[in-house]
């Protein structure tokens, strides 16, 4: 822990609602007790959420957050911890000179799976990846570069030369591993750009904690800016809601001091991988599984599906036939969890959309899903219940496919092109079970090809026993 008793800064990038009610609260929670000595510096590597850091930098970064319990009782509080609002620019600016200042110990960044450009063995996706190509092109051309290896060459490249100091480099997000694999991506980066010596200052000069977040924070909607102007008196555009459950578990490796974050409830643990295999088996897939459920049968939110006894079985068999088996032994009492988890994800109040958590499902099988079937495969075990997930994304993909998804699907690791001929194969099932980008080196094997075919009809079943019965 650091003695030093000037303020200290936490550059983050993505200002996000996921940050705003996560990382930001927990600091926030420290400042009320006293200690003020870290505070936040944040700003986006895109120019996008115009109107949302707009309203951040008229606030001078604060906003408030409405947090919903389980049984609907709404707290609002003016969240403070965010000091420095960096506004967009091409060249990164603003956030390359906080990076570049000693009292800058920590650089965090709330990225989403598909934003770290991994394959399935965990190198830099370049041929599937024009963001990629595009950034190290911009740096070998002097510019900043707009993706997460990009902007952190940019960053540290700057602090390297100011000569400023050891800092850490932490994730905030959903990814396994994703300390490791985030370095791991950085200097892959760095090294094919050619430069050695920010290679070197990297390894020598940083160090990349894994860490585990959990929030449900929904997209902020206008009713959410009405109910806050109503309790509060505030006209904030910048306001945003979360569920009352929070939880970050983070490895206590930081290169250069750290908040006293233990003092509010953070988890400061030897090893994350326990909490972060059981939050991504049994919440992350889970959510998933519901998502795309509730879609297929007309549903609009997470609630909705998870009162849904039919789907609400898809997800409970998921969780404690397969899932919990390979998780154990464990730290965590995987049962009560799971039992958390579904109430969480019962909660009308956070009025969670099936649109924000279906996305990314290109990512999110070989992140959540492959896994668990690779480990049940592997003990002998079956995987009908798992199996079910990725049968529901294919018929969620097929609807897609012809159109009648009720909404924008997003998908940053979907070949566009190769998801409409996947649909179009004369067999649908096949063709899925050997994506390559879906299942690495488990894409054809016979007993996933077998399992999503008894899953699919099993699907099929849900889908025409929900038929008739139009939903809001």
């Amino acid at each position: 822990m650091t003695t030093v008793q000037d303020t200290l800064t936490i550059l983050h990038l993505g200002l996000g609602s996921f940050h705003r009610a996560h990382q930001a609260v927990y600091l926030h929670e420290l400042h009320q007790l006293g200690d003020t000595q870290w505070v936040l510096a944040g700003g986006n590597l895109r120019p996008d959420m115009p109107e949302t850091i707009a309203a951040l930098q008229a606030q001078g970064g604060a906003y408030t957050l409405e947090t919903v319990t389980a049984q609907s009782e709404r707290i609002y509080t003016w969240i403070e911890s965010i000091r420095t609002v960096v506004p967009w620019t091409e060249d990164l600016a603003g956030l390359v000179a906080i990076a570049a200042e000693p009292g800058t110990r920590i650089i965090s960044f709330t990225v989403t799976e598909a934003g770290y450009y991994l394959d399935s063995r965990h190198q830099l996706d370049w041929d599937s990846a024009p963001d990629l190509k595009a950034d190290l092109a911009a740096l070998q051309q002097g510019r900043a570069g707009s993706t997460l290896y990009g902007a952190l060459t940019t960053l540290l490249r700057a602090r390297m030369k100011a000569g400023a100091g050891d800092v850490t480099l932490l994730n905030c997000d959903n990814l396994r591993h994703n300390g490791e694999r985030s370095r791991s991506g950085l200097l892959q980066f760095v090294r094919a750009l050619g430069d050695d010596a920010l290679a070197q200052w990297i390894e020598a000069h940083t160090t990349s904690p894994n860490a585990m977040v959990d929030r449900i924070t929904p997209r902020p909607t206008a009713e959410v800016a009405q109910r806050v102007q109503a309790a509060t008196g505030r006209q904030d555009g910048a306001a945003l809601m979360g569920e009352s459950f929070i939880q970050w578990v983070i490895e206590d490796r930081f290169i250069n001091g750290r908040p006293a974050w233990e003092r509010v409830g953070v988890e400061l643990v030897d090893s994350v991988a326990p909490y972060e295999e059981a939050k991504i088996r049994l919440l992350n897939a889970t959510h998933s599984c519901i998502a795309w459920a509730g879609t297929l049968v007309g549903y609009r939110f997470i609630h909705e599906g998870t009162h849904d006894p039919a789907i609400l079985r898809l997800a409970y068999n998921y969780a404690t036939d397969d899932a919990i088996p390979v998780l154990q032994p464990s730290p965590i009492d995987l049962a009560a969890y799971r039992d958390v988890v579904l109430e969480r994800f019962g909660n009308p109040a956070i009025a969670d959309t099936n649109q924000r958590v279906a996305m990314d499902g290109f990512s999110k099988i070989p992140g959540f899903i492959a896994p668990t079937l690779r480990e049940r495969l592997a003990r002998g075990q079956g995987i009908q219940s798992v199996a079910v997930l990725p049968a529901l994304f294919l018929a969620y993909l097929k609807r897609w496919h012809e159109g009648r998804i009720p909404y924008t699907y997003q998908d940053q690791a979907m070949d566009p092109a190769a998801a409409h001929a996947l649909c179009e194969a004369a067999d649908p099932v096949a063709a899925f079970a050997a994506d390559q980008v879906l299942w690495g080196e488990l894409a054809g094997d016979p007993r996933l090809v077998q399992a999503l075919r008894d899953a699919s009809a099993k699907v099929s079943q849900f889908v025409a026993d929900h038929s008739g019965a139009a939903k809001p």
